[in-house]
């Protein structure tokens, strides 16, 4: 008696699923092609729903990696060095350890992140570490000062690369 009142529960509840929401053919060629033409057709048949309506319009200022100058320019800047993350959404760019040559017993880490998108120099932090090692067990990793010359030297020619390609880019337009 309980496995028919489950079956019976069931299949009253998938009913209402395998119905047909009344769908109707439409001929292509008879409707509206631009996207706002097409919205506007929905709501005045009671397919959608005006947003516009709601209240504020707002729109979306998508920005690419390579339209950012101060992105391209901290890419550019690091090129020579074996990059470990680069995530544009995140903001972030981490090298690995680089060392000059491979005699060297000292290796820099540089991590950038973008606080902002305009060229200014607080729109960057750049952290620097660097490892000493003594030998291949005994290494010491210090954090350079955030005015150390490397940070500021990086910081400059960033700077100054991103209002390089600033420059190009509005004359482009």
């Amino acid at each position: 008696m309980n496995k028919v009142f489950k079956i019976l529960f069931l299949i009253i509840i998938s009913l209402p699923l395998l119905t047909s929401c009344g769908y109707k053919k439409v001929n292509q060629r008879e409707r509206a092609t631009l996207p706002d033409d097409r919205r506007r057709e929905a709501v005045e048949q009671g397919r959608g729903v005006g947003l516009g309506a709601l209240g504020k319009r707002r729109s979306t200022n998508y920005e690419f990696s390579t339209s950012n100058p101060l992105w391209r320019a901290s890419l550019e800047t690091l090129d020579f060095l074996p990059l470990n993350t680069v995530d544009y959404s995140g903001g972030a760019i981490v090298s690995d350890w680089y060392s000059e040559n491979s005699s060297n017993n000292d290796a820099l880490k540089i991590t950038i992140r973008f606080l902002s998108n305009e060229i200014r120099s607080d729109s960057l932090k750049i952290i620097i570490h660097k490892k000493t090692c003594k030998s291949s067990s005994n290494c010491k990793t210090t954090l350079l000062s955030p005015s150390s010359k490397i940070n500021n030297e990086l910081r400059s020619v960033i700077l100054n690369k991103a209002s390089m390609f600033e420059k190009e880019s509005k004359k482009k337009k």
